[in-house]
Parts: structure tokens; sequence; C-alpha cells
């Protein structure tokens, strides 16, 4: 079969999940439906009396009836609340604010001529796959700055923006776990892990770095994966002209700085050497005993931190500084109503997620509430568990079951509490070290990320993607994510199989076997 045959092939699947993925109800209906679903679930499995028990804390989880007088009452009361603490919601306008006046001033585009300007094609890609892998340092935040980004990037290189606003949004998401800096993820990650650990060796103690090796190599063999595809499979599904790209309000023609844009630079570059001077006062202990943003270990990396709970507000900022800086340079911003002009018309733009959000607000905390999503959880566990698998199959186990239960519960803390104390203790009993099964773990709950029409983030990359062609929808997104999931998730096993066969060590005090 030759590889033209093939190619075709693969577009025709692609073309065919795209076109029944999309002949799904909006997604506002699929969030109203969904939820229907949940209430009606939740009134049959506590009909029959499902149960089970949460290995963290031995307790019996039990279907919450939402079908119910109570039901009625929870919506009632907290419809309001629930749609007001929607975390995604409240991240994604903070980070319009910086994002919206970092491309409106002209500074993005500025900056990518200046720094890519003329740059191959695949090394543009590998730019912004490397940076969408390793995102996962500024928490959520990837989700929301990357993919817009990208697709302004992708145009400067005259490709079609869609292409890079996929690539962006499938390195954040389904590259979530690798990284090469240790962040909050490998923080919360690890602190379930010792806990489960102690279950079987009540001294276990390591440290948050024990997959850190493992997951430098994987930013290392992703990006070069991630690259191939794009360029070799990808790249002819987004054929782009100059006159479409014109459409989109972008200049193809004049691509190189002129001065004013380069005095906007020079600006910038200033302004943002300010904010991280004055960010590196606040996150050192220079006024005090510990820093500002510290914790009151003096951690500025720690969850209770208030750098790390303002990292989205950090991420805003550092885009707004220059971003207005530059616009200042150039005159574009002759005075504060220019400013928040941008400002007000990157929220316009946002007003079709606003609303979805609500929808989307009610289903995530029925489902939450129903317990349905822990129920579901637990079952796989047990049911892997149950199989009797070893070496290799096992792990591909745990990452199929991680993955899978990955569809229905977005919180990767959520997941690993109710899969710990499962996973670990059965991987130790088996010889295996508890940093091979949290590294196994965390591929699975990457690799589906972008695949799941309940994942948070689905709606904005949706809202995005409408930027540039209004009839896409969740369908057009699962298709062009299918890839880079299939992708990540063969190189991830290739990657585990090789670290077992030669017994790596994953990081400092991470091992394969115990």
């Amino acid at each position: 079969m030759s590889e033209t045959t093939k190619k075709k092939r693969l577009d025709r699947i692609l073309d065919s999940i795209e076109r029944v993925g999309n002949k799904l109800p909006a997604p506002i209906t699929l969030f109203l439906m969904l939820s229907g679903i949940v209430i009606v679930l939740s009134a049959i499995l506590s009909a029959i009396g499902v149960s089970v028990v949460n290995p963290a804390n031995g307790e019996t989880v039990k279907p919450v009836n939402l079908l119910s007088v109570y039901g009625i009452q929870y919506l009632w009361n907290n419809v309001i609340s629930n749609f007001a603490g929607f975390a995604p919601l409240s991240m994604v306008l903070v980070a319009v604010i910086g994002s919206s006046v970092a491309e409106k001033s002209g500074f993005l585009i500025a900056l990518m001529h200046r720094f890519l300007g003329g740059a191959k094609n695949w090394i543009v890609t590998m730019v912004v796959i490397f940076l969408g892998i390793n995102l996962n340092i500024a928490g959520d935040a990837g989700f929301i700055v990357l993919p817009p980004l990208a697709a302004v990037l992708f145009m400067t290189v005259g490709r079609h923006p869609l292409l890079g606003l996929y690539t962006a949004f499938a390195s954040v998401a389904a590259g979530f776990c690798a990284n090469m800096v240790l962040g909050l993820s490998d923080a919360l990650a690890y602190s379930y892990t010792e806990v489960a650990a102690r279950m079987i060796d009540p001294n276990y103690s390591a440290s948050i770095a024990i997959n850190w090796y493992f997951l430098m190599v994987s930013c290392v063999v992703l990006t070069i994966a991630g690259t191939i595809l794009v360029e070799k499979v990808l790249a002819r599904r987004f054929v782009i002209t100059k006159e479409e790209l014109k459409s989109y309000n972008f200049d193809t023609e004049n691509t190189s700085l002129t001065p004013v844009q380069k005095k906007g630079l020079v600006a910038a570059g200033v302004a943002e050497l300010v904010f991280f001077i004055i960010m590196l006062l606040l996150s050192l202990p220079v006024f005090g005993d510990r820093a500002i943003l510290a914790d009151e270990t003096g951690s500025i990396t720690n969850s209770a931190a208030p750098f790390t709970k303002g990292i989205v507000f950090t991420v805003s900022l550092a885009l707004m500084v220059p971003g207005v800086a530059y616009g200042i340079a150039i005159g574009k911003y002759k005075n504060d109503k220019d400013l928040w002009a941008d400002i007000s018309l990157g929220f316009s733009e946002m007003g079709t997620y606003v609303f979805m959000c609500f929808f989307i607000s009610i289903f995530t905390n029925f489902f939450s509430v129903s317990n349905i999503g822990t129920i579901v959880a637990i079952a796989g566990a047990d049911g892997l568990a149950s199989v009797g698998f070893t070496g290799i199959p096992l792990m591909i186990g745990l990452i199929i079951v991680a993955s899978m239960v990955n569809l229905f519960i977005g919180s990767a803390s959520a997941k690993w509490a109710i899969l710990a104390p499962v996973y670990v203790p059965m991987m130790m009993l088996l010889g295996y070290d508890p940093a091979i099964t949290q590294a196994v773990y965390r591929i699975g709950d990457s690799i589906t990320n972008p695949l799941s029409p309940l994942f948070s983030y689905m709606p904005i990359i949706i809202g995005f993607a409408q930027k540039y062609k209004k009839d896409v929808g969740i369908g057009t997104i699962i298709a062009n994510m299918l890839p880079f999931s299939v992708t990540f998730a063969i190189v991830w096993i290739i990657q585990v199989i090789i670290w077992v066969a030669l017994n790596l060590p994953l990081g400092p005090g991470g091992a394969v076997y115990w």
C-alpha cells in the first residue's frame, strides 16, 4: 500500500470522526443533556444499591440520588454559587486581560516576527509543541494563553492559524504531565503517592522529583514525535492561501519590522525586565524571613502559596505589561481609553464561552455531587487489580484505566487520590517502585485530556477555533486531537518499555523496581 493511500485513508478516518462528532448537539445543549443523564443515572444507581469502598479512606461511596427533592433543592440553592465559583471561567477571564493587550497592541505579532520571522515551518512547530508540553509549570494558564498565540505565530510564517491552535492545545493537554522543570503537578502527584506507599512501607519517603528524569526525556521525545506528526501528516489538512490569511485581517505582505515597531519591542523588553525584577523581589525573602508571595513555610511552589494561587494573574500581567509598553511606544495607546477599549474587545469575544460555562458548571457540579465519577474510578481500578496482569501488560493496563477515568474526572489530583491507594500498594507488592506507578498514571492522565467533551477547556478551544472557522464543533476538535493523543500514547508506552527493560532511574529517589 502506497504512502499516499495511507494518508488518504487517515484523512478519511479523521473526516468521518469530525462529521459524526459535529452531529452532536451544540455544546450548551450537550451539557444540558449530560446533566439530565447524570440525574437519571444517579437515581438508577441509588435505587439498585450500588456502592464501592474508597481505598483512600475506607469509606463506602454510594451514588447520591439527584432525581429527588434534595436534587431540586440543591440545584436551586447552588446554581449561582457554582457558576460564580467555576474555576476555568475566572482563570480564562483574568488571562484575557493580559492576552488581549499583548495581541491587540501588536506586540505578539512584532515579537514573533523578530524572533521567528523567516524560520522554517518545522522549527516553529517544534517551538510551539515544546512550550505547550512545558507550560504545566504555569498551571492551567497554558490552555488559555498558548493556543491563540500559536494561531498568530503560524500565520506569521504563512500557515493556517487552526493548525497552530490545535497543535498548541494538543501539546498543553496531551503532554500535560511532562516538564523540564519541577512544578505544582509534581508536588500534588507525589503527595498522594507517598501516603499510598506508606500503606506497605510506613517509612517510605522520596521527593517530588521521583519522575523528573523520565519526564525530561518525555519532553524531548514528545516534541520530536509531535513535530513529525504535524509536518508529515496534519499540515496537509490545513492548506491556506495568502488571500485566506488576509481574510483574518492578517497582513501577509509586510513581514519586516519598521523602526517604530523595533522601538516598541525595546520598550516592551525594558518593561518586561522591570516586571521580572519586581516578581523576583516578591518571590525571594528580601523583605523579611520569607518571601511576600510565599506561604507560611517559606515556599512559593506549594499549593497554598500566593505565588502558586496567583499564577494565572502573574501570566496575565507578564503579557499585559509589555503589551502596554509596546502600544504606548508605537502610538497605539494615546490614552487610557485606548487601552481599556482593547481589553473590552477581548472580553466581548468571550461572550459565548461565558454563557457556555453556566451550563458546564451545572453539569460538572452535578456529576461531582452524584459520586458517579468516584464510583467509576474505583470500579475501574478494582477491575484492573483483579485481572492478574504483571510487568509491561500491567503498566499498559494502568495507563488505559487512568486514561478512561480521565474522560470522566478532570482533576488529576482527585483521580490520583482515588487510584493511588489501589495502584501503588498493588505494584509495590509485585516488586515495582512507587515512582514507576506514578509515572504510568500520569501518562494516562494526560493523553486523553484533549479528547474528552467534558474537559473544562474544550469549550475555550472551540471558541478560539470559531474565530477562524465558524462551523467548528466538538467533532472537529476531537478529530484533530486524536492523532496527537494516539501518537503521544504510543511514544510514552515505548518509553516505559525501554525504561523498565533497562531498569533506568526515573528521577532522584525514583526507580523501576522496589
